[in-house]
C-alpha cells in the first residue's frame, strides 16, 4: 500500500531549493542568470529577499529574488478582488398583481431598479386570478411596460410567458462595470499622453534655455575666433 503524499501548491523558497543551479532573475526582472543556488541565496540573503523557486520544471529552475511575504500579501489582495468581481448575481424575485394601482407600481419598479444595480437579475411574476387567466394580455403589457421603465438598468432575458397562473419575465443587468472601466482606461492613457507631452516640452525649452546661456556667456574674443574659422 502507497503512502499518500501531500503535495502543496506553494512554491519552494530558499532553503527548500535543494538544486545545485539556478536561472535566477532579479527583483526587477533582469535576467542574471545560470548561478549555484548557494550563491543565489547569497545574494537573496544581502538583499534582505527570499530566493523563490518559479520554474520547478525548467532545467536548470527559475528562481526570482522577490519578498515573499509582501508577494503573498498582493497575491492575497489580488484573489480577494477578483472574487469580489466574479459574477455571482442572484435571482431576485418580484410579484405583481395584474390590478395593481399606480404608486404600488413604482414602489415594486424601485425594488427592480435596486436588484439590477446590485448586479442581480429579476425574475418579475404577474399573478392571476380567476377570469384573469383567460385574459393575460392585460398581464404582458404590464410586463413591457416595466421592462420599458428599467431598461437603462437592465433588459428582458426571458420574454413575458405564461406559466399556469402566472407571466413571468426575466430581467438582467447591464454590464455598466466594464464600460466604465474601459473608460477609465481611455482617460488613463490620454493622461499619460498629456503628462509625457508636457514633460517632452519642458526638455526642450530647458534645452534651448541652456543653449542661449552659453551663447551669451562667449567673449567678443571667443566669437571673433568662431568667424575666422568659418572663413578658413
Amino acid at each position: 500500500m502507497r503512502i499518500g503524499v501531500i503535495i502543496s501548491d506553494e512554491p519552494r523558497i530558499n532553503d527548500e531549493i535543494r538544486v545545485p543551479q539556478v536561472r535566477l532573475i532579479g527583483p526587477n526582472g533582469e535576467q542574471v542568470g545560470v548561478i549555484a543556488t548557494t550563491v543565489a541565496l547569497n545574494l537573496a540573503k544581502e538583499a534582505n529577499l527570499d530566493l523563490v523557486e518559479v520554474a520547478p520544471d525548467a532545467k536548470p529552475p527559475v528562481a526570482k529574488l522577490i519578498d515573499y511575504g509582501k508577494f503573498k500579501y498582493t497575491e492575497k489582495i489580488k484573489a480577494r478582488e477578483a472574487r469580489r468581481n466574479q459574477n455571482t448575481a442572484e435571482i431576485k424575485e418580484i410579484r405583481f398583481r395584474l390590478k395593481i394601482d399606480e404608486h404600488d407600481f413604482e414602489v415594486k419598479k424601485g425594488h427592480v431598479t435596486r436588484f439590477l444595480n446590485g448586479g442581480d437579475k429579476v425574475k418579475v411574476t404577474i399573478m392571476l386570478r380567476g377570469r384573469e387567466q383567460s385574459r393575460p394580455i392585460g398581464g404582458v403589457e404590464l410586463l413591457e411596460r416595466l421592462a420599458d421603465e428599467v431598461a437603462e438598468y437592465g433588459s428582458v432575458e426571458s420574454y413575458p410567458k405564461q406559466e399556469g397562473r402566472n407571466i413571468i419575465m426575466t430581467l438582467t443587468p447591464k454590464a455598466k462595470k466594464v464600460h466604465t472601466q474601459s473608460e477609465q482606461r481611455r482617460r488613463g492613457a490620454e493622461s499619460r499622453a498629456e503628462r509625457q507631452a508636457r514633460q517632452a516640452a519642458r526638455l526642450a525649452a530647458k534645452n534651448s534655455a541652456g543653449e542661449a546661456e552659453e551663447a551669451s556667456s562667449e567673449t567678443p574674443a571667443d566669437q571673433a575666433s568662431e568667424q575666422d574659422a568659418k572663413k578658413a
